[in-house]
Order: C-alpha cells, then sequence, then structure tokens
C-alpha cells in the first residue's frame, strides 16, 4: 500500500507505542467477549463530526451566563474540523488500521466488529473536537474541577483505539490539534469581547455581551 512521507515517519516511529496500546486494548476486548463494542460505537455515532458539541456551544450560547464559554467552544470545534477534515487528514493521508487485510490490526477490528470508516485517520476528528471542547471548558471554568473534562478526551481516544479505526498516535495528533484549535479560539473570543465591552453603549453588543459577574458559580472571568 503506497503511503507518503510523513505517513511512513508515523508508521515507523510510532510502531511499538501503537501496537502495545492497541494490543491491550485488543486482549481486554477479548477478556470482555468485546461487550463494550456497543458503547465505544455509541460514543462515537454520538460525537461524530463535533455535532453533539456544536449542539452543546449553540444552547450554552444562548444564555447570558454561558454564552461567552459557548462562542468560545463552537469556535474552537470548528477550528479543529478545518485543521483536521479540510487540511491534515487528505494531506498526511494515513490509511486506518483496520484497511490493510494482511496486517493484526485488521483481524482485531473484526473482531471488535466496529463499524468501517472511510475518511483517512490522522489526526483523530473525534479526539480534536473533544480535546478543543473540553479545553475551553477547562480555559473559562475553576481549575479544580473543569480538569475533570479532559477524563471524556481519554474515554474518547480509549473508544477510538478500542474500536480499532485509529492509531494511537492518531489521537495523540488529535489532542494536539485540539489543544491548537482552543488556543486560538479562545483568543479570538477575547479579542471579541474586548471590543464588544468597549463599544458596549450599542444596542447590538450590548445584547449578545455576557455581564462576568452573573456567571454561575463554577465560572472564573477571564483573565
Amino acid at each position: 500500500m503506497e503511503t507518503n512521507n510523513v505517513t511512513r515517519w508515523l508508521n515507523e516511529n510510532f510502531a511499538d507505542y501503537d501496537y502495545t496500546i492497541l494490543k491491550e486494548l485488543h486482549d481486554f476486548a477479548v477478556s470482555t467477549n468485546g461487550a463494550f463494542t456497543p458503547f465505544f460505537e455509541g460514543l462515537s455515532i454520538l460525537f461524530e463530526k463535533g455535532i453533539i458539541l456544536f449542539v452543546i456551544a449553540i444552547i450554552m450560547c444562548c444564555f447570558r451566563r454561558t454564552r461567552k464559554i459557548g462562542i468560545c467552544m463552537f469556535g474552537a470545534v470548528c477550528c479543529g474540523a478545518l485543521i483536521t477534515n479540510i487540511l491534515l487528514k487528505d494531506l498526511i493521508a494515513r490509511p486506518r488500521p483496520f484497511v490493510d487485510v494482511n496486517n493484526i490490526y485488521h483481524s482485531w477490528w473484526q473482531f471488535v466488529g466496529s463499524s468501517k470508516e472511510t475518511a483517512f485517520s490522522f489526526p483523530s476528528g473525534h479526539v480534536t473536537a473533544t480535546m478543543a471542547a473540553m479545553t475551553t471548558i477547562f480555559a473559562y471554568c475553576k481549575k479544580r474541577y473543569s480538569w475533570i473534562s479532559f477524563l471524556l478526551v481519554i474515554i474518547m481516544g480509549i473508544a477510538r483505539n478500542y474500536l480499532m479505526v485509529h492509531y494511537p498516535s492518531d489521537v495523540l495528533g488529535g489532542i494536539v490539534s485540539g489543544l491548537i484549535s482552543a488556543i486560538v479560539a479562545y483568543n479570538i473570543t477575547e479579542i471579541i469581547y474586548y471590543i464588544l465591552e468597549k463599544y458596549q453603549k450599542n444596542r447590538f453588543f450590548k445584547f449578545i455581551l455576557m455581564c462576568k459577574k452573573a456567571g454561575p458559580i463554577f465560572i472564573e472571568p477571564a483573565i
């Protein structure tokens, strides 16, 4: 199977890392007789294309107390989608682990019985979107509690690897892509709110501006 230079570099330098984690997850699937397949499949479907995260962000935008987080989350997930689905996936063109029928990953994929996915593998779009959204929550909420949101990122990464539709290195790529997306969205959101606050006498700006002091207990003013 023909691959480009980036894909070859990933396959060569992360071979042991990818195999070790996927082997552990395959052993887990065998020991549980694939009992977790429906859960991980359902989770993947729920977060497909980041749609559920977009919905959550839009809902948050409807309430003044959470509007700023919603705007940032929406922007972060959008940015992540652009980085993964528009830029990196087609540029790197890394095949999914199960594509090569002569590869052991193909038999592991058949064992868990997960759905066949057609897009390229690197980076994981599911993990990118989840990481972007959860980093937004971490940025705007009290760190004492908001770090828990990253558990969803870990679970999503495990799900994608358990189903054998991504390499663990794809998950790492998704974490980095999601983090970058959140940082970009955070800075853009802060610029937007700086402008809104500067011209808050304007009726339209006043309408969309979130009053920081009115936020719920777990919200912190952005620095």
